[in-house]
């Protein structure tokens, strides 16, 4: 990953990062990757061997992952939100040092925990003498799939530079979109700004206080930021662009946040561990319609479902077989329609709730549910049903205070007078606790 090192030589001045209302320039950025380098040296972290992170987003934990690239090590990021338990994943990803950030993340505290798994994809990989990633899929359809990159690879994407902009890493440092984001934002010498945790509050102080103007986020912030009326409060006037990916963006919120952002350019995206991140185009009329491909990738349908072939895939998951097919060809599990070159994403298939063999998708409900009155957000699920296999619940959040039985009533209302009858929610459930993760994705269950 020289040439990366060598294009932040070019801008030894500029802002790099801004963790927590403390900057840190390109040189410093270098002087910290040589300080951590030569700390690698000194505990006698060899070439090859597996490190954890533990952590989230700061500039030093950035300079230790370039630092460890330099020395062909394999890293593990690893939040102290990981979907998965640290000891769980190391135990699928063997482990050689651990090296774990303090609050503020600048001072890692590097320890020897030699945990050994006999993983045969690893130790072929080994052989290459390149920087490895290991990532930990969400396991929504089972236990979570360590997924393995070449982390040079990874970056060689972003070798193209592109505009400079001030953008937040909305995703964790263990999600490869995380990943993606921060590795574009410097491979163009532009400025990482990070935040104590992704509320929406100390996301809107931020983007006020430093003039943000890329905010990349998930559908389910977005509903909440423009149901809290929060964004009123701050001045966010800087934003250029607000882009969204990692789940269905539901129409309605589209809508209101196309509204509550006029002039802001709107940017869905798509990608997956597994295959990276696509170059993408919104179509601009305010729909879901997309393009997706550029350079490095290829897309087909097959009966409905996305396919990728990527040129930045996986080097293979080390708990798992592989889902590509014998021509490289990933199966996305995504449902689509098409209009020519433009895409339509309906929902992962593994997402569909099946009413008496009738697909229902929950994203196509949750949109109607959005825009109902008092509703905040809406998750919709299916539950097991002995007579039609599943039935269509809606767990909703109010903004403010209202009888069941009267939002109930409102809910089905709404939905009969759009939907076929099969998808309209049998249970309605008011709940008292959020609708995401941590993670601001949404959580589908019970």
């Amino acid at each position: 990953m020289q040439w990366l090192l060598d294009r932040f030589a070019t801008a030894r001045e500029r802002d790099a990062f801004v963790h927590r209302g403390r900057r840190m320039t390109y040189g410093a950025v270098l002087d910290q990757v040589a300080q951590f380098g030569a700390m690698l040296n000194e505990k006698g972290v060899a070439r090859g061997q597996t490190v954890a992170i533990v952590g989230d987003y700061s500039p030093e934990a950035f300079c230790l992952i370039l630092a460890l690239a330099e020395n062909a090590n394999i890293v593990i990021p690893l939040s102290r939100e990981s979907v998965i338990e640290q000891a769980a994943a190391l135990a699928i990803s063997g482990c050689d040092w651990i090296a774990a950030f303090d609050e503020e993340g600048r001072t890692p505290s590097l320890t020897r925990e030699i945990i050994v798994a006999d993983n045969p994809l690893l130790a072929e990989f080994l052989k290459r003498d390149r920087p490895g990633l290991i990532l930990f899929s969400s396991g929504s359809t089972g236990k979570p799939k360590a997924i393995l990159h070449d982390l040079d690879t990874v970056a060689d994407k972003f070798r193209k530079q592109r505009a400079a902009v001030i953008a937040i890493p909305f995703l964790m440092i263990d999600h490869f979109g995380g990943i993606n984001t921060i590795f574009a934002i410097t491979s163009s010498l532009g400025n990482v700004v990070t935040v104590a945790d992704r509320s929406i509050g100390n996301i809107c102080r931020a983007i006020e206080n430093t003039k943000v103007e890329l905010l990349p986020a998930t559908p389910s912030f977005l509903t909440l930021l423009v149901a809290s009326n929060m964004y009123r409060d701050f001045d966010l006037s800087s934003l250029k662009r607000i882009t969204y990916g990692t789940e269905v963006m539901p129409q309605s919120t589209l809508d209101r946040v196309g509204k509550a952002f006029p002039g802001v350019e709107l940017q869905q995206t798509y990608g997956l561990s597994e295959v990276g991140v696509l170059r993408s185009q919104s179509r601009g009329d305010g729909s879901l319609w997309v393009r997706i491909g550029g350079e490095g990738f290829q897309t087909k349908i097959v009966d409905d479902i996305l396919w990728i072939k990527s040129d930045y895939a996986m080097v293979g998951y080390l708990n798992a077989p592989s889902n590509f097919d014998s021509e490289g060809w990933f199966n996305t599990q995504d449902r689509v329609e098409t209009d020519g070159e433009w895409f339509r994403i309906l929902g992962r298939v593994t997402d569909l709730i099946n009413v008496g063999g009738q697909k229902v998708y929950p994203a196509e409900i949750e949109d109607i549910i959005l825009g109902i009155d008092n509703v905040a957000d809406a998750a919709v699920f299916g539950e097991l049903n002995p007579l039609l296999g599943q039935i269509v619940v809606a767990r909703i959040q109010l903004k403010s205070p209202e009888p069941v039985a009267e939002v109930k009533k409102r809910v089905r209302a709404s939905c009969a007078a759009r939907l076929a009858s099969f998808k309209v929610p049998t249970k309605v459930v008011i709940a008292d606790t959020p609708l995401h993760t941590a993670r601001q994705k949404k959580a589908r269950h019970a």
